[in-house]
């Protein structure tokens, strides 16, 4: 037999549950919110629906399925993933590969332009002032650890 504290524990495990749920469930009304957040005649009837699945025994996973069923895959906000849902998905990865494939490209130019610079020099075209410091960044080494660079510097001219 119950007790009235089990009761109540079982009443506000069944409304954590109801409100983790209807936190992941779009409103089919406003679209912008969770049926928790909404206050369309539709949402309120989606939450009492969850409520009434949880007090008839059924899993979460369970009630998901039967809102994906009964309102399309749009009615929950983590879509599955499959052939259709794929781009959007993968559209993240897709421009940060775009951006990080500029970004090199950018960087191997300014590389390969080294040797345009350096022909430049020697047929007696005045570089700029950004080309100047290209050529400075590239052809000055790094100094060793421990070592600063004017010590460096030294000790190669010897």
């Amino acid at each position: 037999m119950e007790t009235e504290h089990d009761v109540v524990r079982n009443a506000q495990v069944m409304d954590a549950r109801a409100r983790n749920i209807s936190h992941n469930v779009r409103c089919t009304e406003c679209g912008s919110q969770s049926i928790e957040d909404s206050q369309a005649d539709v949402a309120i009837l989606l939450r009492k629906l969850i409520r009434d699945e949880i007090q008839a025994g059924k899993s979460d996973k369970e009630i998901y399925k039967k809102l994906e069923e009964d309102f399309g895959e749009t009615v929950l906000y983590a879509p599955k993933f499959d052939l259709q849902t794929a781009a959007i998905w993968l559209s993240p990865l897709l421009v940060a590969g775009a951006a990080a494939g500029i970004w090199a490209y950018k960087k191997h130019r300014q590389k390969t332009n080294v040797h345009i610079m350096a022909l430049n020099l020697v047929r007696g075209v005045p570089l700029t002032p950004k080309e100047k410091q290209t050529m400075l960044d590239i052809l000055t080494p790094p100094p060793r650890e421990g070592t600063s660079p004017s010590s460096w510097w030294r000790s190669l001219q010897k």
